[in-house]
């Protein structure tokens, strides 16, 4: 991998890192804190990066990105919230993100190939198998879920969401400026959830721990995390940002021992050391020059 891509990859190794902070911002939460609630809040979060970019000069006209890719990814976005609590609830936390994170990499890489041309290599399709089979093991940690078939569709439609996310997003991210293309999406998939946002009991907000932790969620877990994933897929393919984000479940997996007190199970540590291996085998320097395209 170039050196360029290098640095776009440890980019979204540390975009992915605040992004399995989430989890635990929630979980840390006051009571009456609800999965649905907290996602439209990330969206509006992310919307705040509109002002930012304006701030800082890095604006642009709004019909320079408007046009299908723009509303597909905005909906892609606003989906992927929904979708992917609603399969969680129907199968449980382990199948359900096993499901959405395991197929978001590989959905990725083969729309990436499909509409953009983009060309995966054997480094990207060996990192993307042992993450996804590290995310396997840092998620199910060896106890048994439900499996309902209706929530299998709605995890797989979350992984899908997310995919086609990447996909849309990744020429607006080339041309603009990723702050504000980010702003933009994620203004819009706000709008789209404000009906779950307004509907939810929102007196966990008022609370001086529910307020910190509406600013982490939303300026830190949201906008910066994904201002930072918006510059770097600006820089290295689809496919190995998708395989990159994978990191997110090591982070979240890591604070629950350390913060949650979760159990330290053997089937946590080899996730672990999997998904560090795959991010190690798609990152380093290749002996010879790559081809063109390649992951």
């Amino acid at each position: 991998m170039p050196r360029r891509e290098v640095s776009g990859a440890l980019t979204v190794l540390l975009a992915a890192t605040l992004w399995g902070t989430t989890g635990t911002a929630q979980a840390l939460g006051p009571d009456g804190i609800t999965p649905v609630a907290v996602s439209a809040l990330r969206m509006a979060g992310g919307g705040l990066l509109v002002v930012y970019a304006f701030a800082r000069r890095m604006g642009a006209p709004l019909r320079s990105i408007m046009g299908w890719p723009l509303l597909i990814a905005t909906m892609a976005m606003a989906a992927s919230q929904p979708l992917f609590f609603s399969g969680v609830a129907r199968t449980g936390v382990g199948v359900g993100t096993i499901v959405t994170i395991g197929s978001g990499p590989i959905l990725a890489g083969l729309l990436a190939w499909i509409v953009r041309g983009d060309r995966v290599g054997m480094r990207w399709v060996v990192a993307t198998a042992l993450s996804i089979g590290g995310a396997v093991l840092l998620v199910a940690g060896g106890e048994a879920a439900g499996v309902d078939p209706t929530g299998l569709l709605f995890a797989l439609g979350s992984g899908v969401a997310w995919a086609t996310y990447l996909v849309a997003a990744k020429g607006l991210f080339e041309r603009h400026p990723a702050v504000f293309v980010s702003g933009v999406v994620f203004t819009g998939a706000s709008v789209l959830l404000a009906p779950w946002f307004l509907t939810s009991d929102l007196t966990w907000m008022t609370t001086p721990r529910g307020l910190a932790v509406s600013l982490w969620l939303a300026l830190v877990g949201t906008g910066l995390a994904h201002t930072l994933f918006a510059s770097a897929l600006a820089r290295i393919p689809v496919a190995s940002a998708a395989t990159l984000s994978l990191a997110e479940p090591l982070t979240a997996a890591m604070l629950g021992v350390a913060v949650l007190g979760e159990v330290l199970r053997w089937s946590t540590l080899a996730g672990g050391m999997l998904i560090v291996i795959g991010v190690v085998v798609l990152t380093r320097q290749p002996l010879s020059p790559p081809q063109s395209g390649s992951a």
